[in-house]
């Protein structure tokens, strides 16, 4: 389904098997002596904010808050470890998106499920036998930046590809993405650090105030011991630095009980479109 290749020269592959599952293979020499077959088989489709409430993924307040985001333009970054639920809550976030809009998606492996009609999804591609012809994740999102999107989607920001997103959301591109993090105060020191691995002439002057300008809200999610998915805290980057890292305030935090809604000032650099101010809906629903 992917037409991707594995072999000794080639040990690993990451694919999508046409049931939208996700797989991973290793082979020996790589492993002692068996073949490492991962599948992670997706639940049934979830796509909506409303299907994550009664799911007790988050509270009502949550979902007209991040639905708001998704439709007023914020840039939204989905935080958490792996098989937490980062592209499930991703997809709903998108599904909140007007379908007037065109949807850019770069991913590995394609997995995000976009419903606005107008989307174009690219995913990377692997060196040939000869050495040639492999598409970084990192020239997806250059090249997505010439389709003229209203939406840039990154799947999951884990290099020096995190330095392109970010000039494109700082330049007003509207964008989505996710990375792996323990915490969204982690998340925000993650972007900061992840841009240096793009070249020795990127510096922490000058990724920081571009993290603080570009990213609007991180929302993390988890998955307890007893295996229950759900959003753990919500915070807004206020586009201001302290002591020279991006100051961010909490909005919303699980409790072990209930989720807890923080009244806060309003971030600088907010409200880039005139269709939903999210913040006065977090006003009227925190």
């Amino acid at each position: 389904h992917s037409q991707r290749r594995l072999d000794k020269s080639q040990p690993f592959v990451d694919a999508t098997l046409s049931d939208g599952s996700r797989l991973h293979v290793v082979i020996p020499d790589i492993t002692s002596g068996m073949y490492a077959i991962n599948i992670r088989k997706f639940m049934r489709r979830i796509d909506s904010l409303s299907e994550l409430v009664n799911r007790k993924v988050m509270d009502s307040a949550t979902a007209v808050f991040l639905e708001a985001c998704a439709i007023n333009g914020y840039n939204i970054v989905v935080a958490g470890g792996t098989g937490t639920g980062k592209t499930t809550l991703l997809n709903c976030i998108l599904a909140s998106i007007p379908m007037t809009e065109r949807v850019v998606t770069c991913e590995e492996v394609f997995e995000l499920q976009v419903p606005q009609p107008d989307h174009v999804a690219m995913q990377t591609r692997l060196e040939s036998l000869e050495g040639s012809g492999c598409i970084p994740l990192r020239e997806l999102v250059r090249q997505s930046l010439r389709m003229r999107p209203q939406r840039l989607v990154v799947g999951e920001v884990r290099a020096e590809e995190s330095l392109d997103m970010l000039l494109a959301l700082n330049s007003g591109q509207p964008g989505l993405a996710t990375i792996h993090a323990n915490s969204a105060a982690e998340a925000v020191l993650k972007l900061c650090t992840l841009p240096l691995l793009a070249g020795e002439n990127v510096t922490t002057h000058f990724v920081v105030p571009t993290v603080a300008a570009a990213i609007d809200v991180i929302v993390h999610v988890q998955r307890d011991a007893q295996g229950h998915r759900r959003i753990s805290e919500v915070r807004s980057v206020t586009g201001r630095l302290v002591e020279g890292q991006p100051e961010h305030q909490q909005l919303i935090a699980w409790n072990g009980v209930a989720w807890v809604h923080n009244h806060v000032s309003r971030p600088l650099n907010k409200g880039r479109s005139d269709r939903v101010d999210a913040w006065q809906v977090w006003q009227a629903v925190a």
